[in-house]
């Protein structure tokens, strides 16, 4: 069994994640250089800057005052003394809090021109709010600062030092408490975050915050909207009608948008019946001008008692879906219908303002809409149906992220997979960096399902969905995704009494715990999977094993112990015939001889690893042994091969979109530009390498920084 598709566990520990400054760096010493070398890197590539915020709905009404009282709020300077650097912006339900504070700080883009970041906070999402340290790494991927560290603290921390010059505005939608808040306030004077929340978040008054309750539209506003949405013959047909309504949605926008989108697919109902509709009892007045849910909780009613029978469907479908989102094909595959039929409800619930267009094929309920959908499928399905709908989708996308796995690892070892509802949905991407963004764009989602599964026992599928993410997490180094998705898959293979799964959770997540510098913990998780295979007689998945307790070893900066496990794990495979697990232990063997300054040693190996590797058909693998191999070459003082094999390896990596081996390689050219006292490639070399490595590993982009400036 094959645990790591990039070299193995004990490589993956010294991709320069961790530990690799032992093996070759600091690149720069100052007996051999004179003057410096300092990197510069205005050349490298602008990261594009982040413009996150919701689009303002269309029927966006009459809030002047309001805008300009938040505009007073805003001081002319946001970096001067004692201006607020955090705004709260509550009110109930369905008030239009988000669409207000979108439409400001829309109009408001010059005054933070290094971006405008948005997250949903969640407060009364069913799976719980979110979590900042969820948000934090968001933040700091779309900044290009990446993969964020593991922890909270730290990823404050980084998120402090990141924005601590800039100039930034910060939306932080739909807040539950004070503490989801303060890790997210970013460093500096010169930016701005603005919460909106049902509740009123007092307990930030100690950290600076202006507070701006926001009421219900007036009568004259009302009256606008739901003009807006029938037109003004309609509307002048039954004047005393269009007042009751709007009087009876209490001032609330989202209300008077669902009476309208209502009244607007109903053209031959009277304005009068909607309203007869709406009317609650006398003695249950008072309960509207409350928070608004009553009201809303009337017009969602309305709304949903006039939909064709296929869009309530799909509507009761998605409320009960563990997804922040959704797009065409999850509607289609919860329901088991086409493409097409999922498309024309979609359009049926965006026309009725039931669902929310936020993006190319991405939509997203209001959370008071989406407790209502939930609350229709719970009178109306049953358990049976909504548990089937669940693993339908929880299959999709173990289906789906399986072919991403086979487009990007296709010399990874996969484990068998089982669907208890196979779906003829295709898979939205042909190739592998499409497969890649695939991942990328719906890890939140795949971590969703794979808690859904986890919670509801179906531990098969669990352990599977863990194995089939493996790319998202080896290429993107999501640490604390990786971890969290394994102690789960763990659980999961325990539970399911498979002992080969076993010993792949433990060794997959070994190697994200070692990449986040948890290098003891990492030890202890390879050292129950030597024992389990061996248990076991599983001489293939010993040598996995021996292999990631190599990279620990050498990695606690113990390189005697480290051979000793990577040259048992050679023979181990050599003596069950798996010559692409030796390739990858020759690699990090041929680390630690270039790290001794031996390339006449590193040479060997790192070619015959790069053969092998061939032969196997694993090219990002025989990729990376060829960068290595140039390297050695290079070190040698065989510049001209050893640089043509280092760039050759690049365009591979550049090919499939492997930003950290980019940056690796990169480093490795700017080293051999400068052992050859090419002082000006080395340094654009360093520059574009710290441009990669801030994206992809900050803690590298820092040692290099150091390196490289050093006198």
């Amino acid at each position: 069994m094959e645990a790591a598709g990039e070299g193995g566990p004990g490589h993956t520990v010294h991709n320069g994640i961790s530990g690799n400054a032992r093996l070759y760096g600091p690149t720069v010493q100052a007996g051999d250089v004179h003057g410096g070398i300092h990197v510069h890197v205005a050349g490298a590539e602008p990261t594009s800057v982040p413009r996150q915020l919701l689009r303002v709905p269309p029927h966006f009404t009459n809030r002047k005052t309001e805008l300009d009282e938040l505009d007073g709020l805003l001081p002319t300077d946001p970096g001067q003394a004692g201006s607020p650097r955090l705004i709260v912006v509550n009110g109930p339900a369905g008030i239009g809090k988000t669409a207000l504070v979108s439409r400001w700080l829309h109009s408001r883009e010059r005054v933070f021109p290094d971006g405008q970041l948005y997250a949903d906070l969640r407060a009364h999402a069913a799976e719980g709010p979110a979590d900042p340290d969820d948000i934090l790494g968001q933040f700091l991927r779309a900044l290009g600062v990446g993969p964020p560290p593991a922890g909270t603290a730290e990823k404050a921390s980084l998120w402090r030092t990141a924005t601590a010059g800039l100039r930034l505005a910060v939306m932080l939608d739909s807040a539950f408490t004070a503490a989801q808040i303060r890790p997210l306030l970013p460093g500096g004077p010169g930016g701005l975050v603005v919460v909106t929340s049902r509740q009123r978040l007092t307990g930030l008054h100690l950290d600076g915050a202006a507070f701006f309750r926001l009421g219900a539209l007036g009568p004259a506003a009302g009256m606008e909207l739901l003009t807006r949405g029938l037109g003004e013959e309609r509307v002048a047909g039954e004047p005393k009608a269009v007042r009751q309504v709007v009087s009876l949605c209490a001032g609330l926008p989202l209300a008077v948008c669902l009476a309208s989108a209502r009244l607007a697919s109903r053209p031959r109902q009277p304005i009068a019946a909607l309203a007869d509709s709406l009317a609650p009892d006398s003695d249950r007045l008072a309960a509207l001008e409350i928070e608004g849910e009553t009201t809303v909780s009337k017009a969602l009613d309305a709304s949903y008692a006039v939909l064709e029978p296929a869009a309530a469907r799909l509507y009761r479908t998605l409320g009960a879906l563990p997804l922040p989102t959704f797009d065409v094909r999850t509607a289609a595959v919860a329901c088991a219908e086409s493409e097409q039929w999922a498309q024309h409800r979609l359009d049926e619930l965006t026309e009725a303002n039931l669902v929310e267009d936020i993006g190319p094929d991405t939509f997203r309920f209001h959370d008071l809409v989406r407790i209502h959908a939930q609350s229709c499928a719970r009178t109306t399905d049953s358990e049976e149906s909504r548990s089937r709908t669940l693993r339908r989708v929880t299959d999709w996308y173990l289906r789906t992220a399986t072919a991403a796995e086979q487009l990007i690892t296709p010399a990874q070892f996969t484990l068998p997979r089982d669907y208890a509802h196979p779906s003829s949905v295709p898979a939205p991407f042909g190739v592998e960096r499409e497969a890649l963004g695939w991942l990328d764009a719906h890890r939140n989602h795949l971590m969703n399902v794979l808690r859904t599964a986890a919670a509801r026992g179906w531990h098969t599928t669990a352990w599977q969905l863990v194995d089939a993410m493996w790319p998202l997490f080896l290429r993107l180094r999501h640490y604390d995704l990786w971890i969290e998705a394994h102690r789960l898959g763990l659980e999961a293979a325990r539970r399911d009494a498979h002992a080969d799964a076993e010993r792949q959770m433990l060794n997959s997540g070994a190697i994200g715990l070692a990449a986040a510098g948890r290098t003891e913990e990492a030890a202890d998780w390879y050292a129950r999977s030597l024992q389990a295979a061996r248990d076991a007689g599983d001489v293939r998945d010993e040598g996995q094993a021996l292999l990631g307790l190599g990279g620990c070893r050498l990695d606690a900066g113990r390189p005697d112990e480290a051979l000793r496990h990577l040259n048992q794990a050679v023979d181990v495979w050599q003596a069950c015939g798996y010559p692409r697990g030796v390739a990858l232990a020759r690699i990090l063997l041929g680390e630690i001889a270039l790290g001794r300054q031996d390339p006449a040693r590193a040479i060997p190996l790192f070619a015959q690893a790069h053969e092998t590797l061939v032969a196997v058909s694993d090219p990002h693998d025989a990729a990376r042994a060829l960068a290595f191999l140039g390297r050695a070459r290079a070190q040698q003082g065989d510049h001209t091969r050893g640089t043509g094999q280092m760039r050759e390896a690049l365009e591979v990596f550049r090919a499939s979109g492997a930003a950290h081996w980019q940056a690796r390689t990169l480093e490795m050219l700017g080293d051999s530009a400068r052992a050859r006292g090419d002082g000006d490639e080395a340094r654009t070399c360093y520059a574009r390498a710290l441009s990669l490595y801030e994206v992809t590993s900050p803690a590298d982009a820092r040692r290099l920084e150091r390196a490289a400036t050093r006198p």
